[in-house]
């Protein structure tokens, strides 16, 4: 099944990193990507701390800002969180759900994941929902068994290619250094995207993006970019940088 026509996303997750110097590194971005970057939407997820601020330095680029994560409720008692309206009060336009440290270190299982998608639906954002495999999982034969019940547990008929997107990260792969093989990501990606078309249909799943993540970066972009019904990446460690994360960014036009 072939992927719709957008352009492809890359989208940078700066995780725990970034104090307002990091604002210096956002104004190089801006000028890199001054008249966009021919079939590529670019997108900066900061810590909460700085979203207000990045959103505020990047309006009027070709660049839009996301949060890390969002509780699933719109208000209340819940010291420390951020509702998915105070993301899109700050200005961003999407909201990452379910990244894989979110559930490892925080114990976000498939409904808690699912449930704070649907609260980045409410607020009007794009929810990027991270699904993905762990390395024992991976040698176990089970790679693709879990990441279709990981994605098919996110779903429901509220479900766009205009909402959201879906980012798969193999675990293992996340900071490591190590990458799947491009055969390795595109099964995935068409299993992923075979599982999305039987809840919402084949024309609306081919819009959903999907983004590969997992130790992207310059030297390996272009290879996994072209890969089959890869719309894009989820980019860590390199987002950090401006040159490296614009050199993505330029791979997948290539």
């Amino acid at each position: 099944m072939a992927s719709g026509q957008n352009p492809k996303l890359v989208a940078g997750n700066w995780k725990m990193n970034g104090t307002r110097s990091f604002l210096d590194m956002v104004a190089e971005l801006r000028v890199g990507a001054a008249g966009g970057i021919a079939d590529t939407d670019l997108l900066v997820c900061p810590p909460a701390t700085l979203l207000a601020a990045v959103a505020t330095a990047l309006e009027g680029s070709s660049i839009g800002a996301g949060g890390q994560d969002c509780h699933a409720k719109e208000s209340g008692a819940f010291t420390g969180d951020v509702s998915a309206e105070m993301i899109a009060d700050c200005g961003a336009t999407h909201v990452i759900v379910g990244h894989s440290e979110r559930r490892q270190y925080h114990g976000e299982d498939d409904a808690a994941v699912a449930a704070k998608m649907q609260a980045a639906h409410r607020a009007g954002l794009v929810a990027i929902a991270c699904v993905g495999e762990t390395q024992d999982q991976r040698e176990a034969g089970k790679a693709l068994d879990v990441v279709r019940k990981q994605v098919a547990a996110l779903l429901d008929d509220s479900v766009t290619g205009a909402n959201t997107c879906i980012a798969y990260e193999p675990v293992w792969a996340i900071g490591t250094g190590l990458t799947p093989t491009v055969a390795d990501v595109a099964e995935m990606h068409t299993a992923i995207r075979e599982t999305i078309a039987a809840t919402i249909g084949a024309d609306e799943a081919a819009q959903v993006r999907l983004l590969y993540g997992g130790s992207v970066k310059p030297a390996n972009a272009r290879e996994l970019m072209a890969a089959t019904d890869v719309d894009g990446a989820l980019v860590g460690g390199a987002s950090l940088v401006a040159a490296d994360f614009l050199a993505i960014a330029r791979a997948c036009r290539a």
